[in-house]
């Protein structure tokens, strides 16, 4: 039907890679020459197919279905051509990347729809569930779990409901510290409204220049401040959420103790049970000052043990994370500095001048007492300056034929380090071989008194088959998480690729639970199929 012509707040991202194009990262020579001597790989071209080539199912939508949904949107926001298609074909996984690049993009939706708020959404649903059309919430884009694979389950077709068009500020209650804004909402663009106003949410995952607020609260998103903030659930006040059945209205009073918390069904559910299109949350005055520092340890089982010092205390750092000896040693080679011995930590602190005074001396008190030893805020900045580029090296690393991807998990104190060792064996052992080396880099970079998470960065020679290879680590990680006592996702959320893991991690009874909320609120399942709910 027609072109989208809804306007845009930021660049589109790529089809074949993360982020905005104009942003690529070249590779640096003494770089490139460091990671083909370390993973024993040879660099080869591996460019995407030119995107005329992709190959698309061909659309499956009825005359009347169309007719249908235009009904509700308006024609302009119904768009079944190749190129809108072809960006929302799924997240920014590296298998989603993988078979996008090799111009494969089925399955994708037949259509995507544009609605402009909640009554829209509202009123899609219902069409969707009476024509059993699948529907696929779509934020910013950003997963990288499978949680946005166009999967038609038991129907004819599907549509991405593309939800750009719910990007205000609704309201905000100064003296409540409360701003509800739409589910669209991108988190520069969620900054800069609630700025204007001398506030800020103060929510940075690494997908932050994309990711939205109706994601954060469907996927339960950590950012790099949850030490000093909380998760983003942490921050939700209210939600609203259409979904086949009607609105469901969740929250919205400081505390209460009338039933279980609707809110938590709803953060988390990764759009199986509803569409979030409004989220109440609890901001804060912009930061007088911000005070970054550097630490160093002597290896990262004092690092981590410094960290729960921290989490257990009553004063700790708006941000704090502990880098592995690996991790360490990649870090600054791509900074250009020398190699350091042992692993560093990054903290941060935000708040009066006062308050980051007062609370920097007694962490700096606890950090010595630990085993570390301060070295400037420097590296810090270095680590600020390239938090968000990340992901674009992990795409130019794929155009030459080295893999490099993530995995997280989170458990408690005790289990942290003997699931981190295992979990490097079983990447290790996934991996190593005659197609090259690989290299298993980690942090901790969440903490909370009974434990932490752990983020896994992987890289490796792609080797013949890519995805295979990928695929067979990636199974042999999760297998190794479930069975050291960690959680299958600790923010990346279910999607379809921890979906096989999730019956062991909530039981028989927990799946029973899950499906028959979704049976009451999504009687046709017609939302996002195949994820989460085992």
């Amino acid at each position: 039907m027609a072109d989208d012509t809804t306007p845009r707040t930021s660049p589109e991202m790529s089809w074949f890679a993360w982020g905005d194009p104009a942003k690529a990262r070249e590779l640096d020579p003494g770089l490139r020459d460091l990671i083909a001597q370390v993973l024993r790989a040879r660099f080869t071209e591996r460019p995407p197919v030119a995107e005329e080539r992709v190959e698309l199912p061909p659309a499956a939508l009825t005359g009347t279905d169309l007719a249908a949904l235009a009904a509700v949107v308006g024609e302009e926001h119904v768009v079944d051509d190749d190129a809108a298609r072809l960006r929302h074909s799924g997240g920014k996984s590296t298998p989603d990347l993988l078979l996008r690049r090799a111009g494969r993009a089925d399955p994708a939706p037949d259509a995507v729809l544009y609605p402009a708020d909640h009554g829209e959404v509202q009123r899609l649903l219902e069409v969707c569930s009476a024509r059993r059309i699948a529907v696929v919430p779509f934020g910013g884009g950003t997963s990288v779990v499978g949680g946005l694979t166009p999967s038609r389950g038991r129907f004819d077709a599907v549509v991405a409901l593309d939800l750009r068009r719910l990007d205000r500020l609704v309201s905000l209650d100064a003296t409540s510290m409360i701003a509800v804004l739409g589910a669209g909402v991108r988190g520069p663009h969620a900054e800069r409204l609630l700025a204007e106003h001398g506030l800020m949410l103060g929510h940075l995952p690494q997908s932050h220049e994309y990711a939205t607020i109706g994601g954060y609260a469907a996927t339960r998103s950590s950012g790099q401040a949850s030490s000093g903030y909380g998760r983003f659930e942490d921050m939700v006040v209210s939600l609203r959420a259409a979904t086949p059945r009607g609105t469901l209205e969740a929250g919205g009073v400081p505390a209460s103790a009338a039933g279980p918390d609707l809110r938590r069904l709803l953060i988390g559910s990764e759009g199986t049970l509803g569409v979030i299109t409004e989220v109440g949350l609890r901001v804060r005055p912009v930061p007088e000052t911000v005070l970054d520092e550097a630490w160093s340890f002597p290896d990262f089982a004092t690092g981590v043990d410094a960290l729960r010092a921290l989490a257990q205390s009553d004063t700790r750092p708006t941000m704090a994370r502990i880098l592995d000896e690996s991790e360490t040693f990649v870090g600054a080679a791509m900074g250009g500095r020398a190699a350091q011995s042992g692993c560093q930590a990054v903290l941060g602190f935000e708040g009066s001048e006062a308050e980051v005074a007062t609370r920097s001396a007694v962490v700096r008190e606890v950090l010595v007492r630990a085993g570390g030893t301060p070295s400037g805020p420097e590296p810090v900045a270095h680590w600020r300056e390239n938090r968000f580029s990340s992901p674009y090296l992990r795409d130019t690393l794929l155009s030459a034929g080295i893999l490099a991807e993530t995995l997280e998990t989170a458990a408690t104190w005790t289990d942290l380090l003997p699931l981190y060792a295992a979990v490097t064996r079983a990447l290790t052992g996934a991996l190593e071989g005659d197609e090259g080396g690989v290299v298993v880099m980690c942090h901790v970079s969440h903490t909370y008194p009974t434990g932490a998470s752990l983020y896994f960065t992987v890289a490796t020679a792609a080797g013949a088959d890519p995805l295979a290879r990928w695929e067979g680590a990636k199974r042999a990680a999760s297998d190794a998480i479930v069975a050291h006592g960690g959680t299958i996702t600790h923010h990346h959320a279910v999607g379809t690729d921890h979906r096989p893991w999730m019956a062991e991690e909530i039981g028989p009874l927990g799946v029973e639970v899950l499906r028959s909320v979704k049976a009451a609120l999504d009687p046709e399942g017609v939302l996002n199929p195949g994820k989460l709910i085992p």
